[in-house]
């Protein structure tokens, strides 16, 4: 699990502002702390197109910073939190249709947790609801901000990664504006060397 509890450039809970962020978010029990950290960062930090914004978050102190951030930043932020609070965070990613255009996908991105109480991992998305959007927090079930249509190509992709798709980064960091960001978005997680 190490791994899952491991900082970064990009998860970089050592940062003083995601350290006082953890710190007020951390509850007396592992389940509180998630349902906190996760609620959180979902409603405290609309996802940027949400808000026409223009800044690119990638880091987690980068959504402190602009107070906001897209799904892959949302991400960043919510296992930096949790991994501060030593709850092992991992990455999950679907492939989507872009505004129901059937011609191009793009990746969506949030977070699986490891919960020592339950023996198991639980998906959780804090990309924000809004109309026709509704993720929550809910041990029986996943409550993700995407149904996935497999019959339109979409996928929901099993794995639990410990880092952010280098795609992912290289699409945030190569990115000076959330438009420039719309014609860099990863359309599909890579395929892994053997």
């Amino acid at each position: 699990m190490d791994a899952f509890l491991a900082a970064s450039v990009v998860v970089d809970h050592q940062h003083q502002a995601v350290r006082e962020f953890s710190a007020k978010i951390c509850r007396s029990t592992e389940i509180e702390t998630v349902r906190s950290a996760f609620e959180t960062v979902r409603d405290c930090f609309p996802h940027s197109y949400d808000i026409t914004a223009e800044e690119i978050s990638v880091s987690a102190s980068d959504v402190l910073r602009y107070g906001h951030g897209i799904c892959f930043a949302k991400a960043h932020l919510l296992a930096a939190t949790l991994r501060a609070c030593s709850i092992p965070t991992g990455f999950c990613y679907q492939r989507l249709l872009l505004d129901d255009d059937l011609s191009r996908t793009c990746l969506h991105g949030f977070n699986a947790v490891w919960l020592r109480d339950l023996g198991r991992w639980h998906r959780l998305d804090a990309r924000g609801n809004k109309p026709g959007i509704s993720a929550g927090f809910d041990l029986t079930r996943e409550q993700l901000a995407y149904p996935v249509r497999p019959s339109l190509g979409e996928f929901d992709y099993p794995e639990i990664h410990p880092d952010p798709l280098p795609c992912v980064i290289e699409a945030l960091t190569g990115s000076h504006t959330i438009a420039d960001l719309n014609s860099r978005l990863p359309t599909d997680v890579p395929l892994m060397p053997p």
